[in-house]
């Protein structure tokens, strides 16, 4: 909505009548607000003032603006929190977590479709279609983005994650984030510009240069210092800490894998007696009984042998090589079972713990370890593919970290749309390998590379 520039038609100060209104429209539309919560966010003498404004596609949004904040906007009748709003109060609205390379088509006035959504080990928050939303990244629990579900959570995971999740209203570096608050110099202890930054250089937080006579410039800025490092958004309430405590910082359960199939246009003709018709999915057993019980009807089983079925025509003309059309005319169960499986089209079902199972098409990717060599002849160990199960590259390397004591990084992965890789100084298989396989309890056979650790020097 505020992806592109707006104009302003009128901006005025709030009378005492409509601070009271907006108070009462506050308590109504979040219930989860305390009285008190209400009063902080519509205080009773800060500057507030009401700005109309027309969105680039015509919208007529009301957005109101405390201290030089805009804290909420009105739309058809319809009361939003500002990302500012939802930093002071990250828990107010059911919070949906995507990755960091998300943002900037957000920003610019992307909706976020489903395959863009991280799925935390508890599961998905639960809401209906219309319900209004926050969007979080993956490692920052405040929310850079304000939503309405386009469909209930159920119904998020019946589509297999598939289609458009949210309408984005809102979000952290539009144009309606300039409006946002500025530091008034003169209403602080430091009175003037000149001694607040020369404050600042002293703390060795920035560095300032006269550029050019009588204009101060900050050349650089220590984004490491402790000052900087440690600003963090307040912990939630008891109340919502449990909920967090709840949904994200649960301990790790991996997921159950299944390998399913999906019948595919040239076996439609095989399937469909059965009730199955193409993109139909399958589990494997269910596969062996459509093709046992097909064959029995049919009368194909070999009367001399019972371990060979006749091929009809429908059967060549799924299983068979063109070279085999004449020359094969029966097959053993396991062989035609094999061909069978082998030419339907694969797909997996993920369920995490306590939440809908998830179906995609393709075969899942297994976590990839590889080894790269970097300046100076460096090794590092590069990790790919954790979000298919479940797991945050940003909390995995925060443990290789500390495990290896080595320095981690969580980069984009090339190639692959919306992944992350981390990265970690030296060969770490070892550390991996005990991390992945007895810490989180994934099984060796979605993990390629483990190989690939150091061996044991050899005792002298």
């Amino acid at each position: 909505m505020f992806a592109k520039a707006f104009r302003v038609k009128s901006n005025t100060a709030i009378k005492g009548s409509d601070r009271r209104k907006l108070r009462a429209d506050v308590a109504a539309a979040f219930p989860t607000f305390g009285t008190d919560q209400v009063s902080a966010l519509v205080p009773g003498k800060e500057e507030l003032n009401i700005v109309k404004l027309y969105a680039h596609r015509g919208d007529v949004v009301t957005v109101y603006v405390c201290a030089g904040n805009p804290i909420l906007f009105e739309l058809e009748k319809n009361l939003y929190p500002t990302v500012y709003t939802l930093w002071s109060y990250p828990d107010l609205l059911p919070t949906f977590t995507t990755w960091p390379l998300v943002l900037e088509k957000l920003v610019g006035g992307a909706d976020l479709m489903l395959p863009g959504l991280v799925v935390p080990p508890a599961g998905l928050p639960q809401v209906q279609k219309g319900d209004l939303c926050a969007i979080a990244l993956v490692g920052n629990r405040a929310p850079v983005a304000v939503g309405v579900a386009a469909m209930s959570t159920a119904e998020m995971l019946t589509s297999g994650l598939k289609g458009r999740g949210f309408s984005v209203l809102h979000t952290y570096q539009d144009h309606l984030c300039p409006e946002g608050r500025q530091l008034d110099i003169k209403k602080s202890s430091y009175k003037k510009l000149s001694k607040f930054l020369r404050h600042m250089q002293q703390e060795q937080m920035i560095q300032v240069e006269e550029l050019s006579r009588g204009v101060e410039s900050i050349v650089a800025v220590d984004w490491r210092h402790p000052r900087i490092t440690s600003f963090v958004i307040p912990e939630p309430s008891p109340t919502s800490l449990t909920i967090q405590e709840g949904s994200r910082e649960q301990p790790y359960h991996p997921p159950d894998i299944k390998p399913l199939y999906c019948v595919p246009a040239s076996m439609t003709l095989l399937f469909q007696e059965s009730g199955h018709k193409k993109g139909s999915v399958l589990e494997g057993g269910e596969v062996r009984t459509i093709i046992v019980n097909y064959a029995k009807k049919n009368d194909l089983v070999d009367a001399d042998n019972k371990n060979l079925v006749k091929l009809d025509p429908i059967l060549c003309d799924c299983i068979l090589e063109k070279n085999e059309q004449h020359t094969v005319v029966k097959l053993p169960w396991d062989s035609l079972l094999t061909r069978c499986l082998e030419r339907l089209q694969p797909a997996y079902q993920v369920t995490f713990p306590g939440q809908e199972p998830i179906v995609k098409k393709g075969k899942i990717c297994p976590i990839d370890i590889t080894l790269a060599q970097r300046a100076s002849n460096k090794k590092v160990t590069v990790v790919r593919n954790l979000e298919a199960y479940g797991l945050d590259p940003c909390l995995v390397a925060a443990v290789l970290q500390q495990r290896c004591q080595a320095s981690t990084t969580v980069t984009p992965a090339p190639g692959a749309k919306d992944s992350l890789q981390v990265q970690v100084q030296g060969n770490q298989i070892h550390h991996l390998s005990q991390l992945l396989l007895e810490d989180y309890h994934l099984p060796r056979k979605y993990i390629q590379g483990l190989e690939k650790a150091p061996k044991p020097r050899k005792k002298k």
